[in-house]
């Protein structure tokens, strides 16, 4: 079977609808961080796989891609420091109790 481009766009599809349906639909903190990664996941997909059917001579998707998946990285650990701060103050992480900011 030959793998296309529209083969790796649904798989980028579906992993976005994932991500998004996960970081919408829950109440956890950690789980919206983890639909967030799989969004993020989705569009460096899209980027290499765009880079290997397109435009495989230069690598501008692929700095672009390992770029992405730094920055990525970064907004992982933000996000859990986050997480840990808010569960010290809140003592839980469900962000229904997060909503509100007040000291």
């Amino acid at each position: 079977m030959n793998v296309s481009l529209d083969h790796y766009l649904m798989l980028s599809a579906f992993l976005f609808a994932i991500g998004l349906c996960g970081a919408l639909s829950r109440k956890n903190a950690i789980i919206v961080l983890m639909g967030i990664e799989i969004m993020f996941n989705a569009g460096i997909l899209n980027f290499v796989a765009f880079w290997h059917y397109k435009y495989f001579a230069v690598l501008t998707a692929q700095m672009f891609a390992i770029f992405a998946i730094s920055i990525a990285a970064a907004e992982s650990a933000i996000g859990l420091a986050l997480v840990i701060a808010v569960y010290r103050h809140y003592q839980s992480i469900d962000v229904d109790e997060m909503r509100s900011l007040k000291g």
